[in-house]
């Protein structure tokens, strides 16, 4: 249910809301807060609530420090979590300028732009979330362990797999703070885990990863255990990928799914230091499902891009490259943006490669062009014109930095 500003005044007031928390995410996609009591909230509607921004990465610095959260009211949330004395209840936030012009750091303002640009065009996109991520044992300290809470493959059952309970919490949390899970499983790796989540708009989507991501760290935590979102916790054990599902529907009824994922292949070795953030990201790239080459297919799990069998409204592409450590409001600008690009301009889309790329011999795989093989080779793909007018210079910089 979406709410307008009246509303979450009106609920705040009716259920006796303790605490509201004004979330954010920094440039890398790491979620930030700030706590206010419900008093304070029609300050923050109306004005913002100021912080000092000089701490959070790609922020700026001191000389210029000074920003605002204005919350958005459709976003409103109640943690379950919390004793149902004192009720805590978040909602995600535009981060202005004291003048009220949007901060060009904030990826959330980003991704809002990005659609608002598709729907002048004629477009609408749709967004479908698949993540993993590694549950581990902590020590008689408390202090996270790379020790896997099991010894579970791929879709096993209990009792090998014991975090059968832990998914069953995170989904019916999830549900219980209106976000749909499609569904879970146990990974291939040993205590990897999977959630996937139903489409839903591109700005609802990130905002539901961000969710996910708190309630996964949150549950592991109150069950003893850590949960690792990293590309690639364990050395010889599959890594953790960000399995971004996407489709497009056009204002005319046009059919756009193949000139996007066109434009999507065109662009991705420029996007990729925003889907793989990390040094550890290339890790994962080449073996347990996770691309190394910049092509397509259909049903083909070797491939970076995927055409699922579907029909109708069902019809979607799924990147197979991002891991969980991406931004999800950047992800899903640049994909929109990509997709965008291949729609309008119709680059010509590479033939099938109806093969296992994890079989092929040398020889069939200099044919494909391989995405970055390192964060420093990303770093350098993404100084490109599409990036610097998409993202930004603050942003570029950011990601573009060694370290």
């Amino acid at each position: 249910m979406k709410y307008s500003k009246e509303e979450v005044l009106q609920y705040v007031r009716e259920e006796e809301i303790a605490f509201i928390h004004l979330a954010f995410c920094d440039v890398f996609g790491r979620q930030k807060n700030i706590s206010i009591v419900p008093s304070e909230l029609p300050r923050a509607f109306e004005y913002g609530i100021a912080f000092d921004a000089s701490a959070i990465a790609g922020f700026g610095d001191e000389a210029r420090s000074d920003l605002l959260l204005r919350p958005d009211p459709e976003t409103l949330m109640l943690l379950p979590w919390r004793p149902e004395h004192g009720q805590v209840v978040r909602m995600f936030c535009s981060i202005v300028y004291p003048d009220g012009e949007p901060f060009e750091c904030d990826t959330r303002w980003l991704l809002k732009e990005a659609v608002s640009f598709a729907e002048e065009k004629g477009y609408s996109f749709l967004f479908g979330a698949e993540q993993e991520f590694y549950l581990f044992k902590r020590d008689e300290n408390g202090e996270p362990t790379k020790i896997p809470y099991d010894r579970a493959g791929y879709m096993d059952i209990a009792p090998d797999d014991k975090g059968e309970n832990i998914r069953r919490e995170i989904c019916l949390t999830l549900a219980q703070m209106g976000i749909s899970p499609e569904c879970s499983h146990h990974e291939e790796g040993p205590g990897q885990n999977e959630i996937d989540f139903r489409y839903s708009d591109p700005l609802t989507a990130a905002d539901n990863v961000m969710t996910f991501q708190s309630i996964v760290k949150f549950i592991a935590q109150r069950n003893g255990l850590y949960a690792d979102f990293s590309p690639k916790p364990l050395p010889d054990a599959p890594g953790s990928g960000f399995h971004i599902n996407m489709s497009v529907q056009a204002a005319d009824g046009r059919d756009c799914l193949y000139p996007m994922v066109a434009g999507v292949l065109d662009k991705v070795a420029d996007m990729t230091v925003f889907l793989n953030p990390t040094e550890e990201s290339y890790a994962r790239f080449g073996g347990h499902k996770a691309p190394q080459y910049i092509t397509w297919s259909r049903e083909n799990r070797s491939q970076l891009v995927r055409i699922p069998a579907a029909v109708g409204e069902y019809r979607r592409a799924e990147l197979r490259s991002p891991d969980p450590m991406a931004n999800p409001y950047l992800a899903f600008t640049l994909m929109i943006l990509a997709g965008l690009y291949g729609i309008l301009t119709e680059p010509e889309l590479p033939p099938a490669a109806d093969l296992n790329l994890y079989q092929a011999g040398s020889e069939t795989l200099m044919q494909f062009k391989q995405l970055p093989q390192s964060l420093a080779q990303a770093q350098t793909a993404a100084n490109t014109a599409f990036i610097q007018k998409n993202v930004g210079e603050k942003i570029l910089a950011e990601y573009c930095k060694k370290r």
